[in-house]
């Protein structure tokens, strides 16, 4: 655990290290992948990734031994021209998709790929009560991946964990609650990531703690074929339940609850224009602290992107808060924003980059609440069709 009063920059480091600890495990797992799955390149009796659109040699054994088997190059042109070709049917006819197609599948948030979420939120907090500030930093890490569960039905799985950087001392309110018999501050600590509102007043509680946060799961049912527009379009949907985890090493850092809701997910995919919207319900059913507050929030994370080429978007995906346990003047959080993002290729590893800017139109009026957020993204990708354990 960190604890400073110095500026939020300064408990960034174990942070940046958690980033990039993440990142180098998926590109370390992506090799393995190489290693045993039968769709590569066979190149001096080793394996290796092709790049992205090339055509990929299958190796098969027989009772005589090894033998390598070309597979149509043609067709694997034929599938590199087309950016709407399903992924799936080209790693099973033995071709590597491209890049284009990778980043459309990326669109996709119950698509067949496994993705790691590196995401870092910079948020300025404001007190309503007293109009002082601070800054919040949250790293979350998000595994997503697909898992048949029948013949035409996915279960989109989304495993969640956080490293909350709150500018509050846990110290401090250890102190405050001994010497009080109310304990802790109305609100008690922060519910689910991106939700500020029950935090203690910056001005009273300065200094800053870091350490692990709460876990979630999200688990979305969907069907395997989407819904076709006229236009071309896509719809895909999906429906499922969300549970929370009470992980956090600190109070302040989580809500000290077992919680549970409801998910569901729309998004339209159109050629240029991608919308939609996650939205999770979480109710509290058990405690290790009976002291802590409920919890009865809803966390609706909006989509909206324009994509500029077939690997560029504009837009963002900023989280909308709804605390019903707040009175009706500080139980809702809408931001706004904008950002852009870049499919990207490492080695032979699709990545998306991206950042974004939000930006609080409505927030708590007595609560300390979200004013700007900046958001910094890295989500390299693999599709579910290269892990045998995902189909």
């Amino acid at each position: 655990m960190t604890k400073n009063r110095s500026c939020l920059f300064e408990g960034m480091l174990p942070l940046v290290a958690i980033i990039l600890f993440n990142f180098f495990i998926l590109i370390y797992s992506s090799s393995l992948f190489a290693e045993h799955s039968d769709a590569y390149f066979l190149v001096e009796n080793s394996f290796e990734l092709p790049n992205l659109g090339e055509p990929v040699q299958v190796a098969k054994a027989d009772a005589e031994g090894k033998q390598d088997v070309a597979v149509n190059s043609e067709q694997c042109r034929a599938f590199a021209a087309d950016d709407d070709a399903k992924v799936s049917e080209i790693v099973k006819a033995g071709c590597e998709p491209t890049l284009a197609q990778m980043s459309k599948l990326m669109d996709n948030p119950v698509g067949n790929v496994a993705m790691l979420f590196t995401q870092y939120d910079w948020t300025r907090l404001r007190n309503g009560d007293n109009k002082k500030t601070g800054n919040q930093g949250v790293y979350t890490g998000i595994l997503q991946f697909p898992k048949p569960v029948s013949e035409n039905w996915n279960l989109i799985s989304r495993v969640v964990w956080t490293v909350p950087s709150l500018p509050v001392d846990q110290d401090k309110i250890d102190d405050f609650s001994s010497r009080t018999s109310g304990g802790f501050p109305p609100g008690g600590g922060p519910l689910i990531p991106p939700d500020v509102s029950g935090i203690a007043p910056i001005d009273v509680f300065d200094g800053r703690t870091t350490d692990f946060g709460d876990m979630y799961y999200v688990g979305l049912f969907s069907p395997k074929e989407p819904y076709r527009f006229k236009n071309g379009a896509v719809g895909v949907w999906g429906v499922g339940f969300d549970l929370a985890f009470p992980t956090a090493q600190e109070e302040i850092l989580g809500s000290g609850k077992y919680s549970a809701g409801p998910s569901a997910l729309g998004v339209y995919l159109g050629k240029k224009w991608k919308f939609g919207a996650l939205a999770q319900q979480y109710w509290d059913f058990a405690s290790h602290d009976k002291g802590r507050d409920d919890v009865n929030l809803t966390n609706i994370q909006s989509i909206y992107y324009y994509s500029l080429d077939s690997t560029t978007s504009i837009g963002a995906a900023p989280n909308i808060i709804m605390n019903w346990e707040q009175d009706s003047d500080n139980f809702l959080t809408l931001p706004i924003g904008t950002g852009i993002s870049k499919t990207l290729q490492f080695g032979k590893l699709p990545v998306r980059i991206g950042a974004e800017v939000h930006y609080s139109v409505i927030r708590p009026d007595d609560e300390v609440g979200s004013d700007w957020n900046l958001r910094f993204f890295i989500i390299p990708a693999v599709p579910s069709a290269f892990i045998p354990i995902l189909n």
